[in-house]
């Protein structure tokens, strides 16, 4: 390595600052556009040493474990050229698979704070008293698998308060198994829902010590690798006008804001048809994010791979007033996607993968006659290939929005609305 001085020119889309050198590029995280920095440096990538020459945008980080920690990456960039990055970070991945559309203003959703975290826990190798195992319990650090320890995320939401305490606890009882711990938990209505993973088989002490730190942390369910360990209530939260029992492990919008503000666009989209909403699909659709409030307006197919989430949508739907017909499907839409004579009669359509994207349901899609296609997406890239699909098949994409509800990092949400 060796020690140079760089001048930073702008933002990568990872959120490191980048050098123009003789050499090529160089990534410096922590920094900012029109700064001179030290820095000590290997091939691509340096450390950061020093800033010489601060940028008048940067400002204070809100969290001490700021840098270290990988959990953030732009905490020291002011609002106003933060959401202008990341919006063109939408802009500029559209342009560069050739798609014209209004990109509106970056939607900010961030609202309380994130209400899901995994937490990673793993010995350090000292010994505590009581011939304890030292532990490192917080997120992973900066482009390193080691555990940066924290006592506190200001950007988590309140109802992930004691949070920590609980895994640090969890943590505590298995730490003497000597394998790395990741411990998802999940802010519900009635609590805090954590699963843990990395563990391998307990036997029944340590499943009945588990219990007790459950009951004492007052957790909603505790699960190991999706198996009941302990369940005071159900993890419950509501989406539109049910109440959904959530399954271990399930996938959730990050922030309560950020899934209102993602629906709120989707049936938006709705309003603006022409003709009435009559039938509609949600593929990719977990436990219904927007199937639930899809079924106020139309009649809904929804189609998940996933047999616990599809089973607490079906249950979910029991019995709530005012809504249309909801029917759940199981089916992997990687392997079989729901094909355009399948969709025969559907109008509307909308799609929320994974960040792979979905480019086989996307092809049935563009080969389709559905009138209006609704396309939520974490990743802007698969985004726009899937786009390209339905475009070439005669679709148009009237406008994108972007939305923020990872605060102070690279991850930018979308929704893209097209019609035939």
């Amino acid at each position: 390595m060796s020690v140079t001085k760089l001048d930073v020119a702008r933002i990568g889309h990872r959120g490191d600052g980048i050098a123009d050198t003789p050499e090529g590029s160089v990534f410096v995280p922590l920094t900012l556009p029109g700064e001179a920095v030290e820095v000590e440096r290997e091939h691509d990538r340096a450390r950061l040493l020093a800033v010489l020459a601060p940028s008048p945008e940067r400002v204070k980080p809100i969290c001490p474990h700021f840098g270290p920690c990988g959990g953030c990456a732009l905490q020291h960039w002011a609002p106003a050229p933060y959401e202008a990055w990341k919006r063109a970070l939408v802009v500029e991945a559209l342009a560069r698979a050739g798609l014209e559309t209004e990109v509106a203003p970056l939607l900010p959703a961030h609202g309380e704070g994130r209400r899901r975290a995994t937490f990673h826990a793993r010995g350090t190798g000292g010994s505590a008293p009581k011939g304890r195992d030292v532990l490192a319990v917080g997120f992973a650090g900066r482009r390193s698998h080691a555990v940066v320890a924290i006592d506190a995320c200001p950007i988590l939401a309140p109802g992930l308060d004691g949070a920590l305490k609980a895994a640090w606890a969890v943590a505590q009882e298995l730490v003497p198994i000597a394998k790395p711990l990741d411990i998802q938990v999940t802010a519900t209505e009635t609590g805090l829902d954590m699963d843990v993973r990395g563990s391998g088989p307990l036997k029944p002490n340590r499943v009945a010590a588990l219990a007790e730190i459950a009951g004492e942390h007052r957790l909603a369910r505790l699960t190991r690798h999706g198996e009941l360990v302990l369940q005071r209530e159900p993890p419950l939260l509501t989406m539109g006008r049910a109440r959904v029992a959530l399954p271990p492990g399930s996938f959730l919008q990050a922030t309560a804001a950020g899934e209102a503000a993602l629906a709120r666009l989707v049936m938006e989209a709705l309003e603006e048809r022409a003709r009435g909403v009559v039938r509609a699909v949600d593929l990719f659709s977990g436990v219904g994010t927007f199937t639930l409030r899809l079924a106020e307006r139309a009649r809904v197919t929804a189609y998940e791979s996933s047999a616990p989430a599809i089973e607490a949508l079906n249950k979910a739907v029991r019995g709530v007033a005012g809504l249309k017909p909801v029917t759940g499907e199981v089916r992997d839409l990687f392997r079989r996607p729901l094909l355009a004579q399948e969709m025969k009669g559907v109008d509307v359509a909308v799609f929320d993968p994974p960040r792979q994207g979905a480019e086989a349901q996307a092809r049935q899609l563009a080969a389709s006659a559905v009138p209006l296609v609704i396309g939520v997406s974490c990743d802007v890239t698969t985004f726009a290939r899937d786009a390209q699909i339905l475009i070439e098949g005669g679709y148009r994409l009237e406008r994108v929005t972007p939305v923020d509800q990872f605060l102070y990092s690279a991850h930018v949400e979308l929704v893209g609305v097209f019609r035939r």
